[in-house]
């Protein structure tokens, strides 16, 4: 598992391309596990912050329970349709929950410091994300092919083309 400072620092375009989809909308979708295995899907906001990927939700959330129980997840970014859709990313990994009330706090803080996020008004749960994998599916130029892009700690980028 790696942190995304590690993603940007062993792949600088890639990573650049993965949080400017990410930062294009705020809400994002998240795919858990529930406990009888099926998938439960969900909408989120998720940020890069501090060399990592963060989300919060509210206290006991459907979503918060399934991670407290098993932390694999997905992280997708909101599509948009053509003509204007430019790629979609996602992250899949682990979510370590963040208990320590003072670092929840300094983390949210400091988001809020840069114009992100508010402090939450109730009781609530951090998430810092351990990746995985991160992956990009694009239109390549001509817009006449598919561009899969993916990164995975301790291997190269790798690049394919589906026609």
């Amino acid at each position: 598992m790696a942190r995304w400072g590690e993603v940007a620092t062993s792949a600088p375009h890639f990573a650049a391309a993965v949080q400017a989809m990410f930062d294009a909308r705020v809400h994002k979708t998240i795919a858990t596990l529930r406990s009888d295995g099926s998938p439960r899907v969900s909408g989120i906001e998720a940020s890069v912050f501090d060399g990592d990927i963060w989300f919060d939700s509210m206290r006991m959330s459907r979503k918060a329970i399934d991670l407290r129980r098993d932390p694999r997840f997905e992280l997708h970014t909101a599509s948009v349709d053509p003509p204007a859709w430019t790629g979609d990313a996602r992250v899949a990994g682990r979510a370590e929950e963040v208990i320590d009330p003072d670092r929840k706090h300094a983390v949210v803080a400091a988001k809020v410091e840069d114009g992100g996020e508010e402090l939450p008004p109730g009781p609530w749960h951090l998430f810092r994300v351990d990746i995985g994998d991160v992956v990009i599916v694009r239109l390549g130029d001509p817009a006449d092919h598919l561009v899969i892009e993916s990164w995975r700690p301790g291997e190269e980028l790798h690049r394919i083309e589906r026609r």
